[in-house]
């Protein structure tokens, strides 16, 4: 019964079964990790990270009840009891790979101050070298342990540091192609370009956890849309599970379409099998297994797109495909592998759909007097450092209301940042949770301002608040990371809400308040550029370009 309320989504009535059962000491593992889930689903995160313990009391050498514990430690930022229970974890289950990796290389989701950036990523660098020396790849079960351990973790969140990551990531890429290499002999060594007989297409393959409806992939059904069809062959292999109408249409802008979920070593036969001449990872440093295959050679020229806009580190990875809007003069200095400056800003992002406005502000509870500044980026992208952005926005603008999206994670931090001006941050902070996508447009279009992140851009949020033609405020970072808003805005040509600096960004911000007209002004002049952003086929031309030049290159030499 209790089982069926859980698969039910019955998840106040499974609780009470659960509990039952506790009491009765009719017990097992799965009980305590069903009845964790079922707090976790009502929110209830005190009882969902007690349960978990408790568990633990009772199966210490259950991985899964470990696992679930750490990561949601550190994605709430308890980092310290993240860490904490990572070396518990370790004790009761020393051979595995999973809880060395992250013994060695948490960081925190959220920082606190900049301070502990600084510290966690002297801890991170120490800890790499600690987990390479430490790592044997002598034994079968050593092999499998070490791969079972990539297939579940990425070290996603150093790059949430500011930082310049090149050096950090080779020796993890490198780590991650030797662990391959140890399990897939087979699959390292080079491989020579295919011939092209006459009239024989380029044959390119694309690879990804997310062909669905996911903003890391959302672009590359542009890319396949306008495809040359007489020069090129498209294969596409989704390795994910959640297919949707968006996988649809990658299905139909390709040739072959392989639909491959959880089969590592069966993708992998298949991409070798179809004898490409290019292969393409969208993003790699967002999925586990993406990160695995990437890790591997299987295809004589393999790219990365920036769906995860940071190097690889990966000496399997080729070239990277950024955008010549995005990047720096001194990019190539941030990649392992040889960049590539696509026209424009690379992709060919589809115009996504916008809806009337079918709501007003007060049915998310937000004041009609007030001037909206959407916030509506990850947590960690927030960096400590320009927290003080906010107070000095809501002294200079009493009416502002600042509405973030993804809970309250923050909430502890700015309410520093605003006592130290004397103000209430309750007075001007909105802590949302992440709506459904017909409520997120909504709020995209009942607010009067969009302000970016420093450091790591919006991507995917940029482009559609720029479709629901809302000025955006944004300052160009140092890596590309950091520029996506600053490129977008450039090719519109809408140019005057990138700032160059902090106070400057305080500057606009305010000034788009203050001046309603000036606002209505930006927001006329993106309505009327949109097609210069949206569906862009120059860069799709560019990529074909590089694609030829390539292969040409490979058979020539």
């Amino acid at each position: 019964m209790s089982n069926k309320l859980f698969a039910e989504g019955r998840w106040q009535e499974a609780i009470a079964s659960y509990k039952k059962l506790i009491e009765l000491q009719q017990v097992s593992a799965d009980i305590y990790f069903n009845l964790s889930q079922c707090y976790r689903n009502l929110s209830l995160l005190d009882d969902y990270f007690q349960i978990l313990q408790q568990g633990i009391q009772f199966y210490p050498t259950d991985a899964r009840l470990h696992f679930t514990l750490i990561i949601d430690l550190r994605r709430y930022g308890r980092i310290q009891e993240a860490i904490v229970s990572t070396d518990k974890a370790c004790q009761f289950l020393p051979d595995d790979y999973t809880f060395q990796i992250l013994k060695y290389l948490t960081v925190p989701s959220i920082y606190n101050t900049q301070e502990e950036i600084k510290l966690y990523r002297q801890r991170f660098t120490k800890g790499l070298q600690d987990l390479i020396e430490q790592t044997s790849l002598n034994t079968l079960a050593e092999k499998q342990s070490a791969l079972a351990g990539i297939g579940r973790l990425t070290n996603f969140y150093l790059s949430y540091q500011a930082q310049n990551d090149i050096d950090l990531q080779r020796q993890y890429g490198k780590l991650v192609h030797e662990i391959m290499a140890a399990n897939f002999p087979q699959c390292v060594e080079s491989l020579s370009m295919p011939k092209l007989q006459p009239n024989q297409k380029i044959r390119v393959g694309y690879v990804s956890y997310y062909l669905h409806s996911y903003s890391g992939t959302l672009w590359l059904t542009g890319w396949l849309k306008y495809c040359d069809r007489q020069n090129f062959e498209i294969y596409c292999y989704y390795i994910g599970n959640e297919p949707d109408a968006v996988t649809d249409k990658f299905q139909e802008y390709s040739d072959f379409f392989y639909h491959i979920p959880c089969n590592l070593s069966a993708v992998c036969e298949q991409i070798i099998t179809d004898k490409l001449h290019i292969l393409v990872y969208p993003e790699i440093g967002m999925n586990p297994q993406t990160m695995q295959m990437a890790g591997l050679r299987l295809a004589p020229v393999q790219c990365v797109a920036w769906g995860h806009p940071v190097t690889t580190g990966l000496p399997t990875i080729d070239y990277f495909l950024s955008s010549e809007l995005m990047e720096p003069e001194n990019a190539q200095e941030h990649y392992s592998e040889k960049l590539i400056r696509l026209p424009n800003i690379g992709v060919s992002y589809p115009k996504p759909y916008i809806p009337p406005v079918v709501k007003n502000r007060s049915d998310f509870g937000l004041s009609d007097d007030a001037v909206l500044y959407l916030c509506c980026q990850a947590p960690f992208k927030y960096l400590p450092q320009y927290d003080f952005i906010f107070a000095e926005i809501a002294r200079r603008v009493p009416q502002a209301k600042f509405v973030f999206l993804r809970g309250t994670l923050l909430q502890e931090r700015l309410k520093r940042v605003f006592a130290a001006v004397d103000l209430n941050s309750e007075n001007y902070c909105i802590h949302l949770n992440i709506p459904e996508r017909l409520d997120y447009l909504m709020i995209n279009l009942l607010s009067d301002i969009y302000l970016d992140t420093f450091t790591w851009s919006g991507g995917n949020t940029s482009l559609e608040a720029i479709a629901c033609n809302l000025p955006i405020v944004t300052c160009p970072g140092e890596f590309m990371r950091g520029r996506h808003s600053d490129s977008f805005l450039k090719m519109l040509g809408v140019t005057d809400t990138i700032a160059q600096n902090e106070i400057e960004y305080i500057e606009i911000a305010v000034k788009l308040a203050q001046d309603p007209a000036w606002r209505r002004e930006i927001s006329e002049r993106i309505s009327q550029s949109h097609d210069r952003l949206f569906d862009d086929q120059a860069c799709v031309a560019g990529l074909e370009a590089f694609y030829k030049q390539v292969v040409e290159l490979s058979l020539s030499s």
